[in-house]
């Protein structure tokens, strides 16, 4: 595990009944739970991916964050430890870069990446349920084989529908990045 960043700021209090307070809470219990201390930094971060609804790069999530939260490193390594404890998935995408989405629950999450702007768009909840228990279905045949720690991670690269209400209507939310 990564060490944590010392504060000698008051941590804010997470008795607020808002998503996102009651997603940070969740956060903060696994973290808790995991032996991390929760601090300044990593609710900052936290609060910075569950604001997000779909995927970031560790430059844009330091980018949301005020001057004063952390530097770009204290970013690198709390995602690092958020990934290893699941908190936070990683996505790949077509050039290269890496993305980052808060993943509280085990809903996995499949996008598809517009291959002309970038723009990414979360796969519908029926496309989406539909691939995870294909995916579960190869995942139990490989562990029947003997393989361990079976895991899968898939995107999709298509040109996105050249009129916005084709992808209205196939509810596709695309957000370009850069």
């Amino acid at each position: 595990m990564i060490a944590s960043t010392q504060t000698n700021h008051p941590l804010p209090q997470l008795n607020d009944e808002s998503p996102t307070a009651a997603a940070l809470q969740i956060a903060c219990n696994r973290l808790k739970s995991a032996g991390l201390r929760i601090t300044q930094p990593r609710i900052a971060i936290l609060e910075a991916l569950i604001k997000r609804a779909l995927p970031a790069s560790i430059e844009q999530i330091h980018a949301e964050l005020s001057n004063t939260a952390c530097d770009l490193v204290t970013v690198y390594r709390c995602l690092a430890a958020f990934e290893e404890l699941g908190l936070v998935r990683r996505c790949f995408f077509h050039n290269g870069t890496s993305l980052y989405q808060i993943a509280l629950d085990d809903a996995p999450a499949y996008h598809v990446v517009d291959k002309a702007s970038n723009a990414v768009g979360e796969l519908d909840s029926d496309l989406a349920i539909e691939l995870s228990e294909a995916m579960q279905e190869i995942e139990k045949k490989l562990i029947a084989r003997g393989y361990t720690n079976v895991s899968h991670m898939v995107e999709f690269f298509a040109r996105a529908p050249k009129h916005p209400i084709d992808r209205v209507q196939h509810g596709s939310v695309m957000a370009e990045i850069r």
